[in-house]
């Protein structure tokens, strides 16, 4: 199977933990683009319409676009435990931290685009505070009122999807210098700084620049 991938993309990068941590990364042949709203990459666009990656080439099937989308797919070849849970509660919360950590990767990116990505002129503040102030109240969520933020659990054998779409988010947040998360959430940063130290964390570092 073939992945278009991006080093510095935390969605991409979702993929690939998981990928690793069901047993499947052998079967990936990933391929690095660059892609951003403004520079148009014809091989990208010419099997996602909308431009964007990560995009999974099955060996047979149609071609998958949205991590969401692929890591489902993913989910269905292996014979490990399954990290989207079959268990309806299990379930719903693992999709739910799922959907709080895509929500986290939104909003950081919005907030690049208010202080560093679009021309100083054009910025806009309130944007800027608003995608800021969705993190702080995410971080604190997840501090308090997460279940499955316990340190205990960031080195189990197995993680589900909304802990690997969380420690994926919160990685590309630190990388791209967003507003920290560490200095008054001890929970929330003992279970990332273990969860990091995850062979499928280490076997994908983020790297790399948007080209615009």
């Amino acid at each position: 199977m073939k992945l278009f991938y991006q080093t510095h993309s935390p969605y991409a990068r979702k993929v690939l933990v998981m990928a690793h941590e069901v047993g499947l990364a052998d079967r990936l042949q990933v391929i690095h683009y660059e892609t951003s709203p403004t520079a148009r990459n014809e091989d990208v666009f010419g099997v996602n319409p909308l431009g964007k990656v990560p995009v999974l080439i099955p060996d047979n099937g149609p071609v998958l676009f949205d991590s969401n989308v692929i890591c489902e797919y993913l989910d269905g070849l292996h014979a490990r435990q399954r990290a989207i849970p079959s268990d309806i509660g299990e379930r719903m919360l693992s999709l739910r931290l799922q959907a709080l950590a895509q929500g986290l990767c939104d909003a950081g990116i919005l907030l690049r685009h208010e202080t560093e990505r679009r021309p100083e002129p054009y910025r806009y503040p309130a944007m800027r505070d608003g995608q800021a102030q969705k993190l702080v109240s995410a971080y604190d969520f997840l501090e308090h009122q997460e279940p499955a933020i316990d340190p205990d659990n960031a080195n189990a054998p197995h993680v589900d999807i909304g802990q690997i779409a969380l420690a994926t988010a919160l990685s590309w947040l630190a990388f791209r210098n967003m507003p920290a998360f560490e200095p008054r959430r001890p929970r929330l940063s003992e279970w990332y700084r273990r969860f990091l130290q995850r062979p499928s964390m280490l076997a994908t570092p983020l790297a790399g620049e948007t080209v615009d």
